[in-house]
């Protein structure tokens, strides 16, 4: 009896702390928009290949910039850069995939964690492959020659970003954000993006994208929701 007396004592007095917990944590969201119009997709033939010649038989559209009709940009990496020295958080059990997918990575921009899974999938019926350019991490290349292929890989330093390429098909590129922590967003299609569970203090957040580069701002999180208000990007070649 005694025994379960201290068990509910312990629990009342648990559950109240991690409430208290939660709700001290601040997000921060924005939106990214691009000034002016954005570039028409080029086209590149893919007449070499009979599998992606019938997925897009007109040529294969280079999307740099994806943009709503409000200037809202996507496949913008927004991560905090600083204020989060001397904490540390574990690797999340769940995993990250990249898609080959009609001769084109899916997602184009990805976030993972050091030490988190990276599944990498072959969805097409056609030769790929991922050859990524790490600055800071083991570089690899891994050949799908068949549909369902997969492979697991890991990263084990923050970089951002990691560029992957196909050696096969070489309009196919995809970008990963490496981080040591959790605290990290891709711009959705019309350019929003939030950045969860962050505890009080000050932060340097960093917006990146693949054409664009990239711009910081510092914002206070408190408890609550703060906004990052990053200038417009402006197209760059």
């Amino acid at each position: 009896m005694k025994l379960h007396l201290l068990t509910l004592v312990a629990s009342s007095f648990l559950i109240p702390a991690l409430s208290v917990f939660a709700a001290d944590t601040g997000s921060i969201v924005g939106k990214i928009t691009l000034s002016g119009k954005a570039p028409e997709a080029k086209k590149r033939s893919a007449d070499a290949d009979p599998h992606c010649k019938a997925a897009h038989p007109g040529g294969v559209p280079i999307r740099n910039y994806i943009v709503a009709a409000d200037g809202g940009m996507a496949n913008v990496f927004v991560y905090v850069k600083d204020g989060l020295a001397g904490k540390k958080f574990p690797a999340p059990t769940t995993s990250v995939t990249l898609n080959q997918e009609g001769c084109l990575y899916n997602p184009m921009v990805l976030g993972i964690q050091v030490g988190q899974t990276l599944i990498i999938q072959n969805s097409d019926d056609t030769l790929h492959n991922v050859h990524s350019m790490s600055q800071k991490n083991r570089e690899f290349n891994i050949s799908q020659s068949q549909k369902g292929m997969t492979s697991k890989q890991q990263f084990a330093k923050p970089e951002v970003f990691v560029k992957f390429k196909c050696d096969v098909h070489d309009w196919m590129t995809s970008y990963a954000g490496v981080l040591d922590h959790p605290f990290f967003a891709v711009t959705k299609e019309d350019g929003s993006f939030t950045i969860s569970g962050l505890p009080p203090g000050d932060y340097t957040i960093e917006a990146k994208h693949p054409k664009a580069g990239e711009q910081t701002v510092k914002v206070k999180v408190a408890a609550g929701e703060v906004k990052a208000d990053f200038k417009p990007f402006v197209v760059k070649p």
